[in-house]
């Protein structure tokens, strides 16, 4: 039996990196997914992907479940609307993936407030109102998985990056006071701490820097076991905190960030 069998899981973020990942991993192990992103045709495209498998080394999935919604998660309306969708379609919610996020480079000095102000909306609000709106019926159904994505940078510090470290902290206590609220409903509340992780928005934020190439090197060059990680590692680590092989798992933070924060490098 796979590991998801008959759950419903929605995922925030999941039009392309590490949420898409995890969409195509949850519906292999026979999850049901609500794919949820700012840009509806890259949640269509998540989920075509989701029904077909055109993923090199995988196997088309019979009978996949999957629908994609359009959401801006800093609104209540829309993580409302969300939740109302996934039980409309698919009758129950068992998994929430807070996944949506943005980040920014900066100092507090050269920050702007308007960055700052929709960096918090989107990396913590969005969880907030999200949560807020999933929580009710999945005390109602008697469980439920929340997890979080955070980032190593809520563990140690990475410079230019205050705005995204303290959003990402704020993620980290979160998902923490989130597990220690709601232990007593059965819902298992954790999140993950990605290291630089090789997806889409990563390959923007290089493309900001004047030389993309030396910015890539320099990426490359600060990781222990010389490369960066992969959408579906993280989504390996989702996959297993949402699985039971995690039941005795709540308000905890993994770590995916091939050794960065294991060893004193130059930041």
């Amino acid at each position: 039996m796979r590991k998801l069998e008959n759950q419903v899981a929605v995922i925030t973020g999941s039009g392309s990196g590490i949420g898409q990942a995890t969409a195509l991993a949850f519906a292999r192990e026979g999850a049901s997914v609500v794919v949820a992103d700012t840009n509806l045709q890259a949640a269509q495209e998540t989920v075509s992907l989701i029904h077909t498998q055109e993923q090199q080394g995988t196997e088309p999935l019979e009978g996949a479940r999957a629908a994609a919604f359009h959401a801006n998660v800093t609104a209540a309306t829309d993580a409302s609307a969300l939740i109302a969708f996934t039980i409309q379609t698919f009758g129950r919610i068992d998994i929430l993936v807070n996944n949506a996020g943005i980040g920014v480079t900066g100092t507090v000095l050269t920050t702007s407030e308007e960055d700052w102000d929709r960096i918090f909306a989107v990396n913590v609000k969005g969880i907030f109102q999200c949560s807020r709106a999933a929580i009710p019926q999945m005390i109602e159904q008697g469980a439920g998985v929340i997890i979080n994505v955070s980032s190593i940078v809520a563990l140690v510090a990475v410079v230019d990056r205050a705005a995204y470290g303290a959003s990402k902290g704020a993620v980290l206590a979160l998902t923490k006071a989130m597990a220690a609220d709601h232990v007593k409903d059965n819902i298992r509340v954790n999140c993950v701490c990605p290291g630089t992780i090789d997806t889409p928005w990563v390959g923007q934020m290089v493309q900001s820097y004047a030389d993309p190439e030396d910015a890539r090197r320099k990426m490359v060059a600060r990781q222990p076991v010389g490369r960066l990680g992969t959408a579906e590692e993280v989504a390996a680590a989702i996959l297993y905190l949402v699985s039971p092989e995690a039941a005795f798992a709540t308000g905890s933070a993994l770590v995916i960030d091939g050794g960065f924060t294991a060893f004193k490098l130059p930041v």
